[in-house]
This record gives structure tokens, sequence and C-alpha cells, in this order.
């Protein structure tokens, strides 16, 4: 895919340029949000409106034009190939018949967030991106990434919303879960290794959020607007450009910039997509950038969920003065391409009308969105490595695929304090947060801690709860356990001895945990079975934090939201991890 298109693919791309109506040309710049219909079905939907306020599938790709979809609901993979192939045909049937090009947010990890990530569906298991920079292994990683392109492909998505190459430097941040960690160094590596995983498979990766979203103001999260900006005291902005370099030099085709506004460096404090010094400046002059520069959704208009009740503003940071032409016409000023999110034409034809916008300036982006259907293979046979319905469960959650999804668990397990636990088929065990039949087979599980020989407690990481039901997914403010807490925990290990697992979606104080003197692993999304295996010793531990552990919320608080490992006196370091052997009985 990432090989440069043929002097005939070229000459093709030209000609269907020239045949294109001016609404045939923004049409395949709008990334509309979709929704398949019940078993597979193309939703039609009633009353013009999706439950999420999508338009129908037809009027998208048959009035709109839209060529480009990103899926918003976890559909079971039979149904999604069913509804990839309606797809195929209805795009046939169009004038010129170009293909649709699908893509989603990632669908394999175990994210508690839903707008940025979705689960379920049949698709293999894994744990959420930032296990991967725990495994500290690039082989792994590429594996890994392959196998995820392949079931994408074989469900008919053909462009995946990640990888994250943000550097987690402010470990507030909600987004931490999905990144490859701190480290500017073995993040570049990973996110490398990702996209080539990625591509070998004959899925474009979308690299984001330009130029790094990792250093937001005090922790909160560019969805909102108290998380418009991002900050640079440290002056490490260069550092945060170095995975997307990576990225770059493996041969990315799609990136997507961030929301935010970037404050204290020299540039216009406007969402990073909108600013021609950053997209057309550093990402395609500097970094050398030739593919598809996609914006995060919804930063035209805002999104109307009505049946919900629920309406989400713009996310124009800087620019909300700005009427929906005028954004328009910045960002592809700035050299975006497409407008995620988006399926409403009338801007860009405003635009057009008002002189701010050239059809020529159009043609480029146009250009660029054909070119990359053409490196897919949609052009040639729109389902070539797609599959029947039929045949979809012989290709996702095979037992091959299942095992790398297992190995990528077993490797992310990081041992923190303590040792190995005893364990045998007449020990009483109480645990918390695993699934009731975690135990069959190994232990009997009991109700009381009073009644127990061991304690296993699998917990979340903290975090404060807001408002609002887009924000209550995003797991922001403090990283310390509620004094209470801690001394419900206290009271279990003052009476057995005590494994806690805690679930670092985001980088936890654990200093009061260390303190209790209980076995402590760190997990970033394994099953029940993966854990029991590593703290009773049938199965080694090998992962390492891929980032530090802060001691206190001082620290944090006190330490600049750019620079890597800026946290005073870390509780553990970045890259530590007890090895832990099995325990040969």
């Amino acid at each position: 895919m990432t090989d440069a298109p043929t002097a005939p693919a070229d000459t093709r791309v030209d000609a269907l340029i020239r045949r294109m109506t001016i609404e045939e040309k923004i049409g395949s710049l709008l990334v509309a949000r979709i929704v398949t219909g019940a078993d597979g079905t193309l939703w039609e939907g009633t009353d013009n409106e999706s439950p999420f306020g999508f338009s129908p599938t037809t009027e998208l790709i048959r009035d709109r034009h839209v060529t480009h979809v990103t899926l918003m609901n976890p559909a079971p993979v039979a149904d999604l190939a069913r509804w990839g192939r309606g797809i195929r045909e209805l795009a046939d049937s169009t004038r010129l018949g170009i293909p649709v090009s699908v893509a989603s947010d990632p669908v394999h990890g175990r994210s508690r967030n839903h707008a940025v990530a979705m689960t379920g569906g049949g698709f293999t298991p894994l744990p959420e991106p930032i296990a991967l920079a725990a495994t500290h292994d690039p082989a792994l990683v590429r594996e890994a990434a392959r196998m995820i392109g392949e079931e994408l492909r074989a469900a008919g998505i053909h462009i995946a919303l990640h990888p994250m190459a943000d550097l987690a430097t402010e470990p507030r941040w909600a987004r931490v879960s999905g990144t490859f960690g701190e480290d500017p160094q073995l993040a570049a590596e990973l996110v490398a290794e990702y996209v080539r995983g990625l591509d070998e498979s004959g899925v474009a990766a979308t690299v984001k959020h330009f130029p790094g979203g990792g250093p937001q103001r005090g922790g909160e999260d560019a969805h909102f607007e108290h998380g418009a900006h991002t900050v640079y005291p440290g002056g490490r902005f260069d550092e945060h450009l170095r995975p997307f370099a990576a990225a770059i030099e493996a041969g990315v085709v799609r990136v997507m910039p961030g929301y935010a506004a970037p404050l204290g460096l020299d540039y216009d404090e406007v969402g990073f997509a909108f600013e021609r010094r950053l997209i057309s400046g550093v990402l395609r002059e500097r970094l050398g950038f030739d593919g598809v520069v996609v914006t995060d959704f919804n930063i035209v208009h805002g999104m109307r969920l009505p049946r919900l009740g629920v309406e989400l503003p713009v996310r124009a940071w800087g620019m909300l003065h700005a009427d929906p032409a005028e954004r328009v016409a910045r960002l592809l000023d700035a050299g975006v391409d497409q407008f995620g999110g988006e399926d409403d034409p009338a801007p860009v034809l405003e635009a057009l009308d008002r002189g701010l916008v050239t059809e020529q300036r159009i043609d480029e982006s146009v250009r660029r969105v054909l070119r990359e259907k053409e490196r897919l293979g949609l052009f040639d046979d729109a389902g070539a490595l797609d599959v029947s319905p039929d045949e979809v469960a012989g290709r996702i959650a095979v037992d091959e695929n299942l095992a790398i999804g297992e190995r990528v668990q077993r490797a992310s397990v990081v041992a923190l304090q303590g040792a190995p636990v005893a364990l045998s088929p007449t020990s009483r065990v109480y645990v918390e947060g695993m699934a009731s039949d975690a135990l069959d087979g190994r232990a009997v599980a009991v109700a009381d801690p009073a009644d127990a020989d061991l304690a296993v407690l699998r917990i979340g990481a903290p975090f404060e709860q807001r408002d609002g039901m887009l924000e209550q997914g995003f797991h922001s403010g403090s990283l310390e356990f509620p004094a209470e807490e801690i001394a419900r925990i206290a009271a279990i290990a003052a009476r057995v001895p005590t494994v806690v697992d805690v679930f670092l979606d985001r980088p936890a104080v654990l200093t009061p945990l260390a303190e209790l003197g209980v076995t402590l692993v760190g997990t970033f999304g394994v099953d029940d079975e993966v854990l029991l295996d590593a703290v009773t010793g049938r199965a080694a531990t090998t992962g390492r934090l891929p980032f530090d552990l802060p001691r206190s919320m001082a620290a944090v608080e006190a330490s600049r939201e750019d620079v890597p490992f800026d946290t005073a006196d870390p509780l553990w370091r970045f890259g530590e991890g007890l090895r832990w052997s099995p325990v040969i009985s």
C-alpha cells in the first residue's frame, strides 16, 4: 500500500477528477459518521435521522456524494461484512462508481470511553494500546498491528483511526491509555512498527493527534473547551514531533491534527488543524508528509444527539467566532484535505461562492483522497481483501489471532511489588473486580475476606467524576485514591494476604497502596486468567512500565505538561517491573 502510485493510476485519478462535478469533489472531502442497520442492513432511518442524528446511508452516498464514512456502532463482524457488501453495491450504483472507504476507531481494545473507541463485535480482544508500550517489544507490536489490520479488512474496514502518537507527558490526561507511553524514543519506535503492521495488512493507519496532544494544560482533554490548549512550559514542542516523524518515515498515509490550540508557541492560538504554519509548514514541508490530512471530528459544526437530548458544541478552538464556511476555508488554506465527522457540503459550497476557496485547491485534496483509494486497491476491486459474511468468522478471532492477543496480554503485565502467591484448589480466595467463575478449578471463592486465605482485588485507577454525557467517559482530574478507598483496602490487607491489580489507564498515585505491603500489579486490560497466572507464578511477568508512576499529586501538579519524566521522585520509574519467574511445583 505504501508503494507510490503507478503512472496509469495517476492517469486514472486525473481523468476521474476531470469528470467529477464540484458536488462530487466536495463529497469526497467529507468523512461522515454512519451506523449499520439491524443485521447488517444499510440504515435508512426514520424521520431522516439515526438515533445519533446521522443521515440515511443512501442520502449520504447518492445525494451528498460522500465516499468516506466512519462507523459509529460496534456491530457484530458478520453484520459488518453484510453491511460492507451493501455499501460497495450502493457505491457502484452512483454515477462515477467511486468506492467508499470505511474507517473505524479502535475496536480491539478494552476502552471504557466509547467516545474514542468501540468494544465488542467479536474482534480479537487486546489490552489498551498502552499495554503494547508495556511490552517494550517492537516485533510484537508490529505482529499485533498486522493482526488488527487483517481483521479490520476482513470486516470491510479500510482505514484505522489509530495509532495515537501523542506522548503521555501529562499524567492527568484522559487519553494516556491510547498512547505508547511517555518516552519519546520508545513511542517513536513502536508507532512506526504499528504503522508498518497495519500497512502490511492492507489497512491505512491514521496517526494522531498531530503535533502531539499529550501536553494538555492541566491534563484536561481538548474535546472540551476547558481543555482547549496545549502548553509548553519546558520548551519541548519538537520532542512531541518525534513519533509523528517516525510514522511518516514508516510510510503512514493519513494524519489527524488534534483539537487543541497551542499556547506559548510562535503560532496562532487556534486549533492545530487551522494553523497553516503547522500543517503546511511543519507537517508537509519540514516532515515531508504528502498523504491525507483529516481533521478530528466536528471542528466545522457541532453535533446533535436528538434522541438523547444532547447537543455537542463545535470544537473549533480559537475559531468559534468564525462561521462554518470561514472555518472550512481556513482548514483548506492550512493544508487539510478532509473534514472529520462532517456530512454537510454547504459550508464548502459557500466558501467557493464567497471566493474563500478555489476549485483548484479542492482538486489538490481530492487528488490525495483518490490516490489513497488506489493504494488501498479499492478501484480495482472494492472487495478484493474483504470477505463474504459467511466467511468472516473464519478470519476474525481465530485461534492464531487469539494467541497473539494472549501473548500481548501476558507480556504487558507489570509486577510492581511483592512476589507470586501460592494458590491451590482448596485455597479460599476473596475476589473483587473479577468474573464470578474466574477461580473455577483454581481455588474456592468466598464472599468475606475474614474467611479467606488470600484476597485478589482488581481496581481501576482513580479519577474525578465529571458532568455531561460525553465527559463522563473521560477519566480526568486527580490521580489519588480517595481516603475511604485506601482505608477499605487496608482493612482487607490487615486480615488476609492481598494482591491488588490496578488498571493503569492513567499513571495513578499508588503510594498509599504500596505502603500497605500488598502484592501490587499494574495492568492495562487483561483477562482474569492472565492476571491469575501472573500473580500465582504460573507464567512469567516481563512487562515494564511505559511511564513513571508519580509519588504524589503534588509532584504531578508541580510538573511541566510537555516534559517527559518530570514528576519529582517518582514511586516507580519508566522501564521498571519485577521479573517473576514461573514457580516450579
